[in-house]
């Protein structure tokens, strides 16, 4: 059920059926009428113990074909996270328990040891986390981000980081012995400039100046850092591509890339109730120009089209991008990974050659 007034704090306004559940709790009067249904809007956090924590990447879209994620859930409430569609698996909604229902992997450190001490394990650089942000608040008490990065260092194993969190300078110290042996990549998201849409896309994350601080003191520190743009937003945040690459340029950034939004499954319904109550003079604009990416739809699944999208907005910002590429960054460029270092716990070093 939808929230009469627009809940600050929060990305999502309303937490949607979850199509895995045959039942849900609802609030009716006898004489029928539905209400809205007062629950806990604090964050809860739960407490798993998966047998496995490093899944295999099943997308030719994505360069890397591992990830991990010590957390389900991810307070920052991004509006258009497409990891929203998993919490259901979970039994909870892609809404507001997305934001407010937290589950974290407890064991994930020692699950990840355990997988890289498997004989038949390849050396292939893992995602970190990929699916939601393993530096969001929770992380700061539970430091299992930390744990993993430690363990990923005790066997030599590349990782690749993705955040929009500074909390991930507290652990600038790991990241450097990564470095040392060309063992990690970082990439940090900035979806806009625009303090004030950020606090209503990204309501609890810390702002595009402060994310551009992080990005100038890991450069400073040595490591290759790549700054995703994403999602472009068509209609209410592609104007900003080129700022917000020479902003990331002028902070050392060795790259930077893109996605476009998609709103697949139940992020649509989410998506379109957020910008209908915080931008309702551009609601119908910003629906239409996503639609136009995407073949006349919010989502898009088709592979190798679904990221960058397609149509006459889409190749625009194809262009709008590359541009400001060639005229911030141009000749810059992620190092790659060293492959060589891997070793388990015996001590035994690993070589691809």
């Amino acid at each position: 059920m939808k929230t009469e007034e627009y809940l600050k704090g929060r990305g999502a306004q309303y937490n949607p059926a979850n199509p895995y559940l045959k039942q849900e709790y609802v609030a009716t009067h006898i004489e029928g009428l539905d209400e809205p249904m007062l629950s806990n809007s604090k964050t809860e956090f739960f407490a798993e113990h998966p047998k496995k924590i490093v899944n295999k990447v099943e997308s030719p879209d994505l360069g890397l074909t591992y990830s991990m994620n010590p957390y389900q859930g991810c307070e920052h409430g991004c509006i258009y996270c497409y990891a929203r569609n998993t919490h259901q698996y979970w039994g909870y909604g892609a809404g507001l328990d997305f934001e407010r229902k937290i589950i974290i992997k407890e064991n994930a450190p020692e699950v990840l040891a355990k997988q890289l001490e498997n004989q038949k394990w390849q050396v292939m650089p893992i995602m970190l986390a990929g699916n939601t942000d393993c530096y969001q608040p929770i992380e700061a008490k539970k430091q299992l981000t930390r744990r993993m990065l430690e363990v990923l260092l005790q066997y030599r194993h590349p990782v690749s980081i993705i955040t929009k969190n500074a909390l991930i300078l507290r652990d600038l110290d790991l990241l450097q012995k990564l470095n040392q042996l060309d063992l990690v990549h970082v990439s940090i998201s900035i979806t806009t400039l625009d303090e004030k849409l950020r606090q209503k896309l990204e309501p609890r994350t810390v702002s595009a100046s402060k994310r551009l601080q992080v990005v100038r003191q890991l450069s400073d520190a040595g490591l290759p850092v790549n700054v995703m743009v994403a999602p472009i937003i068509p209609g209410l945040t592609d104007s900003e591509i080129p700022a917000i690459i020479k902003q990331s340029a002028e902070a050392g950034a060795s790259s930077a890339a893109y996605t476009i939004v998609r709103l697949n499954g139940s992020i649509g319904p989410i998506f379109e109730d957020w910008i209908r109550q915080a931008f309702p003079d551009r609601a119908d604009k910003v629906l239409s120009q996503i639609g136009d990416c995407h073949g006349g739809q919010l989502n898009d699944s088709r592979f190798g089209v679904r990221m960058r999208g397609e149509g006459r907005f889409a190749e625009t910002i194809s262009k709008l991008f590359s541009m400001s590429l060639r005229k911030y960054m141009p000749g810059r460029s992620m190092k790659p990974y060293n492959y060589n270092h891997f070793c388990t716990r015996a001590g035994k070093q690993t070589s691809l050659f």
